[in-house]
């Protein structure tokens, strides 16, 4: 009863997504591909779920999502108008990370030896740009986009093999991607109100940029070795004994490292939340800054310098094992350190949301090749995800109803059984909701 309940509940639940797949066939496959994911089974490729579902032949869910000519931009919207209903408020984070599919062939769209965030080394493998909308400890993931390495982007046959699309077959950092994969979630009108991401985006200062430049409020991590300077360095013209006058102006004070510039300052032990063995703290210093991202010139030791950027903040983190971790955000310059590190450690939800999304949904499973298949399959675990997080929600809300009327017996029985002498209530005494 209870399988038929949850499977019932998903097929009201689709109803907003399966809209968008006019075709009776497709939107009979989508339940049932959605429906494998979720069910029992280890292996979530798609012969397996076939093999279990009984209702469908493995040719026709295969069909589905990897040869099946529909288009996927109507349910990526559906998605993202889903996951604002369940977690898009003004004080939500939009996350962004890469997660990444180990592979042993070499045919997979996008496969390459790269860093494998899995397996925590080089490992061949396809890495996927993630984009996660949370507030407080819930993440719904909204976006998946596959990185193509150079050795893919510059082969033209063997991109048209894989068949990718023709807009798509451009050679484009992470950090680029991930901007894109933000427009589209602006675009959608879902609301957030900050973007977080690791040092592989952080330490790019046209990311950095781009997002300031849309209005964003963002904390992102920083490599250590990323040259700031204080904030309160003054731009100077000067004047030069022999040679043409300066064209642009230079900073009074040299550049330091983020990690010499916070060496000196005091660091505090913060705690940011409580986790499944006590409260979560660690060490960190603070100190408004400029990064030094503005124009580049010479400077008088002959080497290449950048000029400074805006005022921001520069945060570090020293753990108990020894390792230290670099920040730089735009929040306010009234912003409390507290604050701060709730924000930059308010990441950690996406490395939640990637390890259920391979671990319970079978993201990693996917056996096809095609570019299309892969971003389909993708698409369908996210969408999977999202409707077990619906249901979490829901039943968060009702155990928390059931705990107050829990709590309101308890009380009118105590006072039932402990009467006191009856006075007329004064207005002063009456509580407020």
């Amino acid at each position: 009863m209870a399988d038929a309940n949850w499977r019932n509940d998903l097929e009201q639940w689709l109803e907003p997504f399966l809209t968008a797949l006019s075709h009776p066939a497709r939107r009979r496959m989508c339940p049932l591909y959605i429906a494998g994911l979720i069910g029992p089974g280890d292996r979530k490729s798609v012969q397996p779920m076939a093999a279990r579902a009984n209702e469908v032949g493995y040719d026709q869910l295969h069909h589905f999502v990897a040869a099946g000519v529909w288009n996927s931009a109507p349910l990526e919207a559906a998605l993202l108008k889903e996951a604002d209903r369940l977690v898009g408020n003004a004080a939500a984070f939009l996350v962004v990370d890469d997660t990444a599919l180990p592979k042993k062939g070499l045919h997979s769209v996008g496969v390459a030896p790269q860093y494998c965030s899995s397996l925590g080394k080089t490992a061949n493998c396809q890495s996927l740009v993630s984009v996660t909308l949370a507030s407080r400890e819930t993440p719904v993931m909204v976006g998946l986009r596959l990185f193509l390495p150079e050795s893919w982007a510059n082969d033209a046959k063997r991109i048209a093999r894989a068949h990718v699309p023709k807009d798509r077959r451009l050679s484009l950092t992470k950090p680029e991607i991930a901007i894109e994969e933000i427009d589209r979630v602006i675009a959608s009108g879902a609301r957030f109100g900050c973007v977080l991401a690791d040092s592989g985006y952080g330490s790019s200062g046209p990311f950095r940029q781009a997002l300031t430049a849309r209005g964003l409020l963002w904390a992102v991590g920083l490599s250590r070795r990323q040259n700031v300077y204080p904030a309160d360095t003054d731009m100077i013209f000067p004047v030069a004994k022999v040679g043409k006058p300066r064209k642009h102006p230079i900073a009074d004070q040299p550049p330091l490292s983020a990690e010499k510039m916070l060496a000196d300052e005091m660091w505090r032990k913060v705690s940011w939340r409580r986790g499944t063995k006590g409260r979560l703290t660690c060490r960190f210093a603070v100190r408004r800054v400029r990064l030094a991202d503005g124009h580049r010139h010479r400077a008088s030791d002959n080497r290449v310098q950048a000029t400074p950027g805006d005022e921001v903040w520069l945060v570090g983190e020293r753990r108990a094992s020894g390792e230290q971790k670099y920040y730089v955000s735009n929040l306010p310059p009234d912003a409390h350190l507290k604050k701060l590190v709730a924000t930059i450690k308010a990441r950690w939800v996406c490395e939640q949301a990637n390890q259920q999304l391979k671990e319970e949904l079978g993201l990693d499973h996917f056996e096809g090749r095609s570019w299309t298949g892969l971003h389909r399959h993708a698409l369908m675990t996210m969408t999977a995800y999202a409707f077990l997080q619906s249901r979490r929600i829901a039943a968060a809300g009702r155990k928390k109803k059931s705990r107050r009327a829990a709590a309101a017996t308890e009380h009118a029985s105590h006072q039932a059984s402990h009467p006191r002498s009856f006075r007329a209530p004064s207005a002063s005494a009456m509580p407020s909701l």
